[in-house]
Order: structure tokens, then sequence, then C-alpha cells
């Protein structure tokens, strides 16, 4: 049996999404035997063959990826000066905190963001008698987000520069807003967090 979902197959059925068929095979007595993700192609042209590409998973701990990251960007003598932080489904959070870390702790870093779709097939079999087996087909949103020490083209999409974080300052944008009463006219002129800009 062959099921499939996601944005680009349109043979699939309109009213079953990929989670609905996963619950079917559940309450079918099927159980996942096979993970398969198809291998995208790298959307950064050029990249060196050096480039530390940390590939994130959804349980993997951010302190063991942010370590082993640091410690080779920060390495004097071979220290590198490119990083790829990869991520899909659920991962696409943690990837975005790891990018964010990193340019927290290392200053000058530029970024270029890339986001894809990223194939994925399961296979489940039946726990019953008999040798029914269903396969599964989606579609995951996935990122990749490169870091460099070295300039990047500013005109590539998802560029982002290098911002100049003052650690002198970090205390004062995460502190409270004063609170204020709703009756007072003066909190709908003003904004209830004042941003500090260096």
């Amino acid at each position: 049996m062959e099921l499939s979902a996601g944005r680009d197959n349109g043979q699939s059925d309109p009213g079953r999404d990929a989670n609905a068929q996963i619950k079917q095979a559940h309450a079918g007595g099927f159980k996942k035997v096979c993970r398969i993700e198809e291998d995208s192609v790298c959307p950064f042209p050029g990249l060196a063959s050096d480039v530390l590409d940390m590939r994130v998973k959804e349980g993997s701990k951010i302190r063991n990826l942010m370590g082993f990251a640091m410690t080779r960007m920060q390495d004097g003598q071979t220290g590198l000066r490119q990083v790829v932080f990869s991520g899909s489904g659920r991962a696409v959070t943690k990837t975005i905190t790891c990018a964010e870390i990193m340019k927290r702790k290392i200053a000058g870093l530029h970024q270029i963001t890339k986001l894809q779709y990223k194939g994925l097939r399961e296979i489940w079999e039946s726990q019953e008698e008999g040798d029914s087996e269903m396969t599964i087909h989606r579609t995951l949103p996935s990122i990749r987000i490169l870091l460099s020490k070295d300039p990047l083209d500013p005109l590539e999409p998802g560029y982002q520069p290098p911002a100049f974080w003052d650690p002198r300052h970090a205390g004062e944008a995460s502190q409270a807003p004063e609170k204020r009463s709703l009756d007072s006219t003066d909190s709908l002129t003003e904004p209830l967090v004042k941003r500090v800009c260096v």
C-alpha cells in the first residue's frame, strides 16, 4: 500500500494529510520500520570543502551542538571560517537557535539563510499476520544557515550582515518593562519596551 502527502504530489487525497495517515497506521496495527530522508542539494554554491556541517535533529541537545561548533570555530590554529547549521521538520527552531547563539558569541559573522522542502519516506509494516506494508511520502520544511567570518555576497537572497552587539547593554534589553496602569493615557502613545541602540 502506497500513501503520500505533501506539497508537490498532486495525486494525494485532499482530505488526508500525513498525520491522518500515520494515525491510521497506528490504529491498524502498523509500526514504523524505516525512515528515509532524501538528500537535498546544498543551496550555497562555492562552499569550501572544510566547512563544518552541523545537522540539527529534533532530539539534539543545544549545549552539545554549540560546544562542538564553538570549539571548531574558535580554535586559534585550525579554526574554521564557516559553519552551516541545517535542520528540518521540528528541528527548524532549534537550528535557528543554534545560529543565533553563535552570532552572539562570535562577533562579526555574516549570515545567509535558505529555506527548502525535504522529501521523507516512511515504511510501516503490519504487526499482525500477513506481509502488508505501507509507505508514506511527506515533505518537510528545511532550513540551512551559513555563518561565515569572511564577507559574503550582500546581494544573495537571505543575506544578513554582522550584528554589532554590545554585551555591556545585554541586560537592558532583557529587563521587564515598567508596569503602567491601564487608565493612563501615556500607555497608548509610548511603547512598553524601549530599545537600546548602540
